[in-house]
């Protein structure tokens, strides 16, 4: 019996190395577009929060921050924020909607609705999602440890460390796993825009109310986002998956 020739062997060795390329193209050729482009968003949210976080702790982006923060203050008097007094107290409602309170008394209410919808698959991942998020942002906060600005006056009450922005990570967290869960039970495209609009809007306004009122650097809300929306789209993928295994109800 003839032997396998070395060149042979080694030929098919080394072209083995193009059959994972090959099964991926063949995976992403069979994909949706929305998939494709929630793919692209996760591993961009990914890799700018690891490059922020870097950039963090190498102090790298301390003149930027100082620089957004006191531009909110007056220049007179860093304790004054800018704008009308009645600003101030929106931007403190605003902030609201990223505490725990108001997240918590939110999800509650969607959980009941699902139940009351008989949408037991969506209710356990709800919580599933937003409980995960929660533990994930406390588990960042202590790996970091950043001190709260300290150039300004806090005009809202904080105890815990600063990056992430925990009420900026949990409202992504939060909103956008219900929005993007709540488009994915709903048939209508409107509807389904509608709920990720606000998702949207809600959590940008709850990270930029965090800067304004000093309690956090500028950089800790983009950490917070990019996280949460990493986690978000995390939690699409995996609504996704159980819908289409029959664990979550379609519309």
């Amino acid at each position: 019996m003839r032997s396998e020739s070395p060149t042979h062997t080694q030929s098919s060795g080394s072209s083995r190395w193009w059959e994972p390329v090959v099964r991926l193209f063949q995976w992403l050729g069979q994909r949706e577009l929305p998939v494709l482009i929630a793919m692209l968003l996760l591993f961009g949210a990914i890799f700018g929060f690891v490059e922020l976080a870097d950039e963090v702790l190498e102090g790298s982006t301390q003149s930027i921050d100082q620089t957004i923060l006191l531009s909110l203050r007056s220049a007179e008097d860093p304790a004054e924020p800018i704008g009308p007094l009645w600003l101030g107290e929106v931007m403190r409602d605003l902030t609201a909607l990223g505490g725990a309170t108001i997240l918590f008394l939110l999800s509650f209410s969607i959980v009941i609705y699902l139940m009351l919808q008989r949408r037991l698959g969506a209710m356990t991942f709800v919580i599933a999602a937003v409980v995960g998020g929660a533990v994930m942002s406390l588990i960042l906060k202590e790996l970091f440890g950043r001190p709260r600005p300290d150039l300004v006056t806090h005009l809202s009450y904080v105890t815990t460390s600063s990056f992430p922005s925990g009420h900026s990570m949990l409202a992504a967290v939060t909103y956008l796993t219900l929005g993007a869960l709540l488009a994915r039970i709903h048939a209508a495209r409107r509807i389904k825009a509608f709920f990720l609009i606000v998702a949207v809007v809600l959590t940008v306004l709850v990270g930029f109310s965090r800067v304004y009122l000093g309690v956090h650097w500028p950089t800790d809300v983009l950490g917070g986002w990019t996280v949460g929306a990493a986690w978000a789209i995390l939690c699409w993928f995996g609504a996704r998956r159980l819908q289409e295994r029959g664990q979550i109800e379609n519309e």
